[in-house]
């Protein structure tokens, strides 16, 4: 403090303060970085090196809407529908409304839901699987590819990376997840099926949406067909729907989470990653995300929601 001797009374009083802020700010910075160091060493809290490289008996499971991209895969796809004249703007407005309304209220009317997936269905018969597959490749360039959340490619990358294996699961058409999986260079995709017919849509489901539960038995049978322990498997999700296939592996994540989720995630001390930004965080994909828990139909949904009107 001698150095200070030269400045006036307050100026030197206004310097040290100055100085002892500095130092104070040091000091905790360093504090601070040492109670980190001793947390990660500390028994039971460290997060051990994962994915863990060359272990073919682990793979990832990533759901696909606002935890791979912002927003619905099928409401994107049903925009690429519209623009390619498909159905009528009408349809897509219902179809919107619909899938917000769902996610607003969290009620599922199964009736509702029977004559969404009925009516999106409806467009898809009498199609070729191929035809669907080759406009899907178009509205990924067109709407998806400048949504996927560039944190979450980077989590299923490390897992490419360390040589496993890395599916999509989610609720929309298998053949819409597949051409999206594909362009992330992912190993396949789990998704809805819908009957096909010597490549030709017949308008019935195989089974039901792959929604909730119907994901976490999807991830227990692909486990089983390829070999895998589902306890040093990851799991990715960003809805409280996907809970029954994140407590099915060793490693879950919740990913943009929804409250409820999160909550959960909390309370079981599973690993979060939010990659959006403020009220961001709150309001993304509301009405784009549109559906994602509701499924408002699956494969249906996903195809837009139209009903053929004759």
């Amino acid at each position: 403090m001698a150095a200070l001797g030269w400045l006036t009374p307050r100026r030197r009083s206004a310097t040290a303060r100055s100085v002892l802020a500095g130092e104070a700010s040091a000091e905790a910075a360093r504090k601070t970085s040492q109670e980190l160091e001793e947390l990660t060493a500390a028994p039971g809290t460290a997060e051990p090196d994962f994915p863990v490289h060359g272990d073919d008996q682990a793979a990832a499971f990533f759901d696909l809407d606002n935890t791979v991209m912002q927003g619905a895969a099928i409401f994107h796809f049903g925009r690429g529908l519209y623009k390619r004249k498909f159905f009528e703007s009408r349809d897509l407005y219902r179809f919107a409304w619909q899938q917000a309304w769902f996610r607003l209220a969290g009620v599922e009317d199964p009736e509702h839901m029977q004559d969404a997936r009925d009516s999106a269905l409806s467009i898809v018969k009498g199609h070729r699987v191929a035809e669907l597959m080759s406009i899907g490749e178009e509205i990924y360039d067109e709407y998806m590819a400048e949504r996927i959340w560039p944190g979450t490619r980077a989590l299923a990358q490390a897992h490419l990376d360390a040589g496993q294996k890395v599916w999509l699961v989610t609720a929309a058409p298998v053949e819409i997840a597949t051409v999206i999986a594909r362009r992330l260079g992912l190993t396949g995709a789990l998704g809805t099926v819908a009957e096909s017919v010597d490549g030709v849509y017949t308008g019935k489901l195989v089974g039901e949406p792959l929604h909730g539960p119907a994901k976490a038995e999807a991830v227990r049978a692909l486990a089983a067909a390829e070999g895998l322990d589902l306890g040093r498997c990851a799991a990715y999700s960003d809805s409280h729907n996907d809970i029954p296939m994140l407590s099915l592996v060793g490693h879950p994540y919740a990913i943009n989470p929804d409250a409820k989720l999160r909550k959960h995630a909390r309370t079981l001390d599973w690993r979060l990653r939010d990659y959006r930004t403020g009220r961001k965080a709150a309001k993304v994909g509301i009405p784009a995300a549109a559906g994602v828990g509701a499924v408002a139909g699956g494969t249906a949904a996903a195809i837009a929601l139209h009903r053929r009107r004759r």
